[in-house]
């Protein structure tokens, strides 16, 4: 293991049961970025976006909840700031039902997601009917639009998604998405969420923490230090709460802890 390879000299052995505490600590003394230890692990993984529609296609969607993330909830007042009828973007939205909970308070919803069949499950399973078009901009791309409800799911690699689009949004709530992408394409991806926050915008950002060495991903481990570094130049970054949120679905992969994190990202004022 790379932990164990780099750190043996120091007499340090890395546990397969820690916490991010002791894994810093045992950076630390080792003279080590605990940050680039960690993120060493899983930074030559790649999903296709083929593997990720071939999920969906065979309902290996274990990633999917079927009620409002209790993050949001908790935090919606934060993210809504006293505004009404706020615009919120979803980056691979898949068919969350907090698009359609935000929409019913009166809010509207851009999502993009590579999978079809997610998009149309959603409205489906929401009892909504939609229009669906092509995107003469998106080549290959396609828009599903709810009928009832202010809500447009854009059929789409992600990385083709711009402000030219659909312009720019007052909140983002990303559950789900930077912790699914490559962890070589994050740079890339903080650069196109940026893009898409408006000066107001309020981003709400759900990362993880465990031990890689456990488990490769996806979802990839993402450390409050590279939040920092991918956000912090242009904006304020808030971490708002975190929690242990290990379940029997995650001891399954070999996990012994599972951090939790939210933070709350906002553009620096000019």
């Amino acid at each position: 293991m790379l932990f164990v390879r780099t750190c043996k000299q120091a007499g340090f052995r890395f546990l397969s049961k820690t916490n991010v505490g002791l894994f810093q600590a045992a950076a630390s003394t080792c003279g080590l970025s605990n940050v680039s230890i960690m993120l060493a692990q899983q930074a030559d993984r790649v999903m296709a976006l083929g593997e990720w529609e071939e999920r969906w296609q065979e309902d290996r969607i274990g990633f999917h909840q079927p009620h409002v993330h209790k993050m949001l909830e908790s935090h919606i007042d934060k993210v809504l700031a006293g505004r009404t009828g706020v615009r919120f973007f979803f980056p691979l939205c898949g068919k969350a039902v907090d698009m359609k909970w935000l929409a019913d308070m009166g809010h509207s919803v851009v999502g993009v997601e590579i999978s079809e069949k997610a998009i149309k499950q959603f409205f489906e399973e929401n009892n909504m009917t939609y229009s669906e078009e092509p995107v003469p901009a998106l080549a290959g791309a396609k828009v599903f639009k709810g009928s009832e409800k202010n809500i447009s799911l854009y059929q789409s690699d992600l990385y083709n998604f711009s402000s030219a689009i659909e312009g720019q949004f007052g909140a983002i709530w990303d559950r789900g998405s930077l912790v699914a992408i490559n962890p070589r394409d994050r740079e890339k991806y903080a650069a196109l969420i940026i893009s898409l926050m408006a000066k107001d915008c309020r981003y709400l950002l759900d990362t993880m923490l465990y031990n890689p060495e456990l488990y490769e991903g996806p979802p990839f481990l993402v450390p409050d230090d590279q939040v920092n570094s991918l956000f912090g130049k242009s904006c304020d970054v808030e971490l708002l709460e975190s929690f242990d949120s290990l379940t029997d679905r995650q001891r399954g992969w070999g996990l012994d802890y599972l951090d939790e994190r939210v933070h709350v990202i906002t553009p620096k004022s000019i």
